[in-house]
């Protein structure tokens, strides 16, 4: 397993995780280990109207995304890989903003994930 793969494979976890707070954050007694406080919390980030995207819930494009990325490593597909981690890069580009300047928040998973998304960047930019 290289890298690319581990870093993929902690992004799906993240997802995976996000996508459970969103399902558990509609029972009021539910609060996630990643809510510090009423500005540092992943349920805010989650469960806000920028959550998802045509319907769809950020944390399964997510998981979709770094399934896609383990998937092509181990195809060998470094030129895909490069063009879909520079998307991963702004769409993270795109919900820091939303989440630091509109919500005023700091989600620690979401910004795990974008530091997780740089990260693949430069690998695919050095492979």
């Amino acid at each position: 397993m290289n890298t690319i793969q581990v870093i993929a494979g902690i992004g799906i976890f993240l997802s995976i995780y996000a996508h459970y707070i969103s399902r558990k954050a509609r029972h009021k007694d539910y609060r996630a280990l990643c809510d510090i406080s009423e500005r540092i919390s992943c349920t805010k980030a989650f469960t806000s109207k920028y959550a998802k995207l045509l319907g769809i819930p950020n944390a399964l494009l997510g998981l979709l995304y770094y399934a896609a990325v383990f998937v092509l490593t181990t195809g060998g597909f470094v030129s895909i890989l490069f063009w879909l981690s520079i998307f991963g890069v702004l769409a993270s580009l795109v919900l820091a903003y939303i989440s630091f300047f509109k919500l005023k928040n700091f989600c620690l998973v979401c910004t795990t994930t974008y530091l997780l998304n740089i990260c693949i960047l430069i690998l695919a930019i050095i492979q």
